[in-house]
């Protein structure tokens, strides 16, 4: 009695659809897949979400500190605007740990918008089905996490979006300060020696705060062109989103959907992969060229070599892959010849099918 259920479920086991992922015998279905691609979207969401609370607090930091400052220096007659200048410092340490956390919170926040961009409004279009070069992103982003943007964008934006208008409040708070502590001053010499701070003249302070201050803007300006950042409400392609928008339009239905289809292609393909190239050495060239087309559907090209120390003639085998798929091949090499001789190196551009496409 007990196998009769296990017999009885067999049959509609094998006419049940193919599995995606197999390891150790266990096997996962599509909907499996589907499940636990759901799971770890919500968790990377988690993530994002935790990190972006961080940032939050950091500039509430700032905010506070450059309140507290200002509060304290123009609460007394005393010309005490040295505490600005320790705080616009202050604040400067704030801006840099959270431009530092910005570049923790779009490494999450990528996983998550490759997801929404590559898997998820994939199937919303025709053929409703998800690019497979989605795959290969989100799993180097997790085998080989990397920054998505570079320290300078992450300081520029954020210097934008929140420490703009703090700096400038505390710019003008300290020139306020010398100005009418104690009294208003009268003539620019007058002026300039108030901002004298112990043995420092009072020009070279604002010389410094001028040129500490102008650094900032022009690192804020400089940094404005670079896009490299996902975010949750900027387009991920850039100026591409408005041209990807309008195809959507109504139209022919067949023509239409070839062309949302063939742009969705080209944007998949906007972020480049790893890309890899490898040269297999083996005594067994046709038994590993057939593993590799057939397992992984990728493209081998046989170089005519001979090895100078033994003069014997072989076939070298040419595999263009990403870095994701390096484990895959040295296991079928591994498989047929362990005693095969594997080179992999880097290669800057793969153009053709299945990488950037020859025509863009």
């Amino acid at each position: 009695m007990p196998d009769a259920k296990p017999h009885s479920a067999a049959p509609a086991e094998r006419a049940g659809p193919e599995p995606v992922w197999k390891f150790r015998g266990y096997e996962m279905r599509p909907a499996e897949f589907n499940t636990a691609m759901v799971h770890y979207y919500r968790a990377e969401i988690q993530r994002s979400n935790t990190w972006r609370m961080r940032l939050d607090n950091t500039t509430n930091w700032a905010v506070i500190a450059t309140g507290a400052a200002i509060s304290f220096a123009f609460s007394s007659p005393q010309n005490h605007f040295g505490v600005i200048i320790l705080n616009t410092l202050l604040v400067t340490l704030f801006l840099w740990i959270e431009a530092r956390r910005y570049r923790y919170y779009e490494l999450w926040s990528y996983r998550a918008r490759l997801m929404e961009t590559d898997f998820f409004a994939a199937m919303l279009v025709p053929p409703f089905a998800p690019h497979p070069e989605w795959a290969e992103n989100l799993a180097e982003s997790l085998l080989q996490p990397q920054y998505p943007i570079t320290m300078w964008e992450a300081f520029g934006r954020r210097f934008r979006r929140n420490y703009f208008w703090i700096y400038v409040i505390l710019a003008a708070a300290l020139l306020l300060k010398i100005y009418i502590h104690p009294l208003p001053a009268e003539t620019w010499f007058e002026y300039v020696g108030r901002a004298s701070v112990g043995p420092v003249p009072g020009e070279v302070v604002l010389t410094i705060g001028v040129v500490f201050n102008g650094l900032l803007f022009l690192i804020g300006l400089l940094t404005r062109g670079l896009h490299q950042a996902t975010g949750e409400v900027l387009p991920k392609f850039g100026d591409e989103r408005a041209s990807f928008l309008s195809s959507l339009c109504p139209g022919d239905g067949r023509k239409a959907a070839e062309g949302v289809r063939a742009r969705v292609d080209a944007l998949l393909h906007s972020r480049r992969r790893q890309q890899l190239l490898a040269l297999v050495i083996t005594g067994q060239p046709q038994v590993v060229a057939d593993l590799v087309l057939k397992e992984m559907k990728r493209g081998v090209t046989a170089l005519h070599g001979k090895g100078m120390y033994s003069q014997q003639e072989r076939e070298v085998l040419m595999i263009a892959l990403t870095v994701t798929e390096t484990p895959r091949l040295k296991a079928l090499v591994r498989q047929v010849d362990p005693n095969a001789f594997i080179i992999v190196s880097p290669a800057q551009e793969v153009l053709g099918r299945g990488f950037q496409p020859l025509g863009e």
